[in-house]
């Protein structure tokens, strides 16, 4: 079974813990930021969205209202009503300049007595508790309120939506004088909700307590659909119309996303407010985030990875290169030579070739060693050893076997062994040895000795044998 190199486990490991620590930071990160924003929305952001619509929705309405009640109080309408309602041309003059002043979409007294509908154009109607249209005047009188807020459609105006202010006219006794009031262009309101929705980011509407929309920027919405018709809202429509004296905040979900909302009760209208928000949407920035940081991790775990291993292989090829050379001569050491042998070895087994060793020494190099110093021995040891190197082929295997023999390892027969031996010997010849202490120079000179490869050698007895020869040529040198 195929095992991994210790440099390639220690690259997936590393590769492993560097995703691992930027996946995991960035989903906690992530997760992090989305409870903070989810925190944000619920504690602050959206509460003071809401206070602040709320607000706003209170100054866009305040004005009607206020004119509604200074209508319910106006001396002229309740003298007017009180004398038998005599004049028409007073009475639509009056509602057409409270129109006209105020920019209002229509204005109206209903009486009580008479049940006349009187509008800025004259007399509409009279109201009865059978007319559909009208059962908001019964409801209104019969409520107690002094002040209400009634969505529906307006007869003198083509049956356009409109939202009517509505205020009770007392007499100075507190009897029932009648209904009088404002109305505004429910397009108006709707724009008016858009732009709140446009400045917020948020989605904004108006329940009644029975979860009937009342204000929305679609004004398709009004009045047609309940909190029930709305995907999502209708499975916690109940705790939206029940909310009374806090506002209330909710969430639910929908086609995979999650939605907040707050609901708020505002009692001068007995409507309810909603304001709702995406939570998958305000997370959008968390998520770009964490894939951007995701991204960023992976190139910079593969950058980090990178480097690693080029590290590790200039520093591999370092090490490989100190544990199989020399230090000296920059040649093959015994380690390496002995792998060497054994592949040669393997390759003369499968093609039955040739295999030769040489094995050579400097002749007296302990006395030039002992008489120049160990220094110049060096050189002598690298200058033999690049010597050796300019006469051996390419496939030939030189290493420094110890102290000053070098061994050679040649694929070929005896007779071209003695060749590069010859070459050799005669190339160190060519060499001397000089310095300041010797007044001449000192020629050098080297003893080989061969061994061809038998069946069944080994490396020991192949250089036990050239050992013999090399000493054997000593002995022919000295005699």
């Amino acid at each position: 079974m195929h095992r991994f190199s210790l440099k390639t486990r220690l690259i997936v490991i590393l590769a492993i813990v560097l995703f691992l620590a930027f996946f995991v930071t960035s989903v906690v990160n992530y997760r992090i930021s989305k409870q903070a924003v989810h925190e944000e929305i619920l504690t602050s952001t959206l509460p003071l969205t809401t206070d602040t619509i709320y607000s706003e929705i209170q100054s866009d309405l305040i004005r009607p209202t206020y004119v509604s009640s200074l209508m319910a109080n106006d001396t002229f309408l309740k003298d007017w009503t009180t004398d038998g309602e005599q004049d028409l041309d007073k009475i639509v003059r009056y509602l057409r300049e409270i129109r006209d002043r105020y920019g209002f979409f229509t204005s109206f007294f209903v009486s009580a007595k008479s049940r006349n509908y009187y509008y800025y154009d004259g007399v509409l109607k009279k109201i009865s508790p059978e007319d559909a249209h009208d059962v908001w005047f019964y409801n209104f009188i019969q409520s107690g309120r002094d002040v209400d807020l009634d969505v529906d459609t307006n007869q003198a105006a083509d049956n356009v939506l409109t939202i009517f202010i509505n205020h009770r006219v007392r007499d100075a006794d507190g009897e029932l004088l009648g209904v009088t009031g404002v109305g505004l262009k429910m397009d108006m309101v709707a724009q008016m909700v858009r732009s709140y929705q446009e400045r917020y980011k948020r989605n904004i509407f108006f329940v009644d307590r029975a979860g009937v929309i009342q204000v929305h920027a679609d004004r398709n919405m009004v009045e047609a659909h309940t909190l029930a018709d709305l995907p999502g809202v209708s499975g916690i429509a109940r705790e939206i119309t029940e909310v009374r004296a806090v506002s209330r905040d909710l969430g639910y979900a929908h086609d995979g996303r999650d939605y907040l909302l707050t609901a708020r009760y505002i009692p001068e209208f007995d409507w309810i407010l909603v304001v709702e928000q995406n939570e998958t949407l305000a997370l959008a920035t968390a998520r770009r985030n964490l894939v951007h940081t995701v991204a960023v991790g992976f190139v910079a775990s593969i950058l980090v990875i990178a480097v690693c291993i080029f590290t590790v292989n200039a520093f591999q090829g370092r090490l490989e290169i100190l544990a199989a050379t020399d230090f000296l001569t920059g040649v093959a050491n015994r380690r390496e030579f002995e792998q060497r042998f054994a592949r040669a070895l393997v390759r003369r087994e499968a093609r039955h070739g040739e295999l030769t060793l040489i094995l050579l020494d400097i002749d007296d190099f302990k006395l030039l060693n002992d008489r120049l110093g160990h220094l110049e021995g060096d050189r002598v040891l690298k200058d033999v050893a690049a010597k050796a190197l300019s006469v051996i082929r390419k496939d030939d295997v030189l290493a420094r076997w110890g102290g000053d023999e070098f061994i050679i390892l040649t694929e070929s027969d005896t007779a071209q062994a003695a060749a590069v031996a010859e070459r050799l010997r005669q190339a160190v010849a060519e060499t001397s040895v000089s310095a300041p202490v010797e007044p001449e120079a000192t020629p050098l000179g080297i003893s080989c000795g061969l061994a061809a490869y038998r069946a069944g050698d080994t490396l020991d007895s192949l250089i036990q044998r050239a050992d013999e020869a090399m000493y054997g040529a000593k002995r022919e040198k000295s005699a």
